[in-house]
């Protein structure tokens, strides 16, 4: 690869991991994607390699199999990669109700969104403190800040996200490494038809909270490069955020529950 810095972006087919793509290529910086598609990988990757003239590495890589970060690691290590910026996009959302959603996919929810970011984060950050440099953008959501009925363990995960960052970002302040959560609420990528519970009020087409996730992403990229660490997009967003801290938690878990209720999921 050539000389200039790189990043490495889970989940770049679609979503925020593609519009992460985007615009890092845009300034400049070569590209690691990965995702479990091939095919729309190398789509992307000879879109970037041509409109900007950088290097692009497609790496395919399953993330919902606990051995692929190593893997990933070991890849770029033995091809003298060295990763200068990580996105830990790749992420996974499982609506329903606890008791009765397929055991299997909980548990496939719990290794993408908690421990392969985990593994990931403790892989480069290791090397990043070494160099003195580096940079990690975690993506949670606002759902990190309340517990979510018929999304409970999506959103216990993305609590798991944002407090890792934030823990983690006072380890490493001092050798120079940035560590940023980004927590997005509602967002037009296909997360609520994939994670099924886009006819809830708040997975739901609601102009007044949805955000389109270029949109998302250019904020992101702004307050991470900024050194912010933690960013949340969208002015009701963060007076939603700020109000949580204060309410009690016995009101949020009821409203949340009637938020995400549908007819479909039968008896309340």
């Amino acid at each position: 690869m050539n000389n200039n810095k790189t990043a490495l972006i889970t989940g770049a087919s679609s979503g925020f991991g593609y519009e992460f793509s985007k615009i890092f290529a845009k300034d400049g910086y070569n590209l690691i994607l990965v995702a479990r598609s091939e095919n729309k990988l190398e789509e992307l990757a000879d879109e970037l390699r041509n409109a900007h003239g950088i290097d692009v590495l497609v790496k395919p890589k399953d993330l919902f199999v606990s051995t692929a970060p190593q893997e990933l690691y070991d890849e770029l290590k033995t091809e003298g990669v060295h990763v200068d910026i990580l996105i830990n996009n790749a992420g996974f959302g499982n609506y329903g109700k606890f008791a009765e959603n397929d055991l299997q996919d909980e548990l496939n929810l719990v290794q993408l969104n908690v421990a392969t970011v985990t593994h990931m984060t403790r892989l480069f950050v290791a090397d990043m403190v070494a160099r003195r440099s580096g940079k990690i953008l975690n993506v949670a959501s606002l759902a990190a800040f309340s517990p979510g009925p018929y999304l409970a363990t999506y959103c216990a995960s993305k609590a798991y996200v944002l407090f890792l960052t934030e823990a983690v970002v006072e380890e490493v302040a001092s050798f120079g490494v940035q560590v940023m959560a980004l927590c997005p609420g509602v967002s037009a990528t296909g997360f609520q038809s994939t994670a099924k519970n886009e006819h809830s009020l708040i997975g739901g087409n609601v102009k007044a909270l949805t955000m389109p996730a270029d949109e998302i992403v250019a904020i992101a990229y702004q307050e991470f490069m900024a050194g912010k660490v933690v960013c949340i997009p969208g002015t009701s967003n963060k007076v939603g955020s700020f109000l949580m801290r204060f309410m009690p938690r016995v009101l949020i878990r009821k409203a949340g529950k009637k938020m995400m209720y549908t007819k479909e999921l039968g008896q309340q």
